[in-house]
């Protein structure tokens, strides 16, 4: 059973990464507004399924190697930043294509796996939610002080 204390500190600490946008919102709120309704869907749907890994990933102790090494730090939001850098240049360059006559987009409905794709890769390296998870994942699995020291 979590203590008063803990149960606090868990709905702040979600607050917090709510009401802070991250690359993933981010990414999910301008994929809706060029591709509409369904590649926003499509987008959010490969995030989530990108945090999938990341919780797997988290429980085997990867989580504690990314959050203690640098290096590993670095290149995770190095390539999350490129690859979102490179999302928005693909996006200003082809800003005009597959629009109608009433300047609504149509390529949501014709990369659907492209736009899950693209949503995975942002979820796969959103260092928001692995930082989150980490966290989360330390604090209920303590139950000695030598557990205590895996964790950030």
């Amino acid at each position: 059973m979590l203590s008063g204390e803990v149960l606090l500190a868990v709905i702040l600490a979600s607050v917090l990464l709510v009401a802070i946008p991250g690359p993933s919102v981010i990414f999910v709120i301008g994929r809706s507004l060029s591709l509409g309704r369904g590649g926003g869907f499509l987008s959010v749907l490969g995030n989530e399924a990108g945090g999938i890994p990341l919780v797997v990933a988290v429980s085997l102790g990867v989580g504690a190697i990314v959050a203690e090494s640098i290096i590993v730090f670095t290149v995770i939001k190095i390539v999350g930043a490129s690859y979102l850098i490179y999302l928005g240049v693909q996006s200003i360059r082809h800003r005009r294509q597959g629009l109608d006559a009433k300047g609504q987009s149509d390529e949501g409905r014709a990369s659907g796996w492209a736009t899950f794709r693209q949503g995975f890769l942002v979820g796969q390296t959103n260092l928001k939610t692995i930082v989150s998870f980490l966290s989360l994942h330390c604090r209920n699995s303590w139950t000695t002080a030598r557990d205590e020291s895996r964790c950030i």
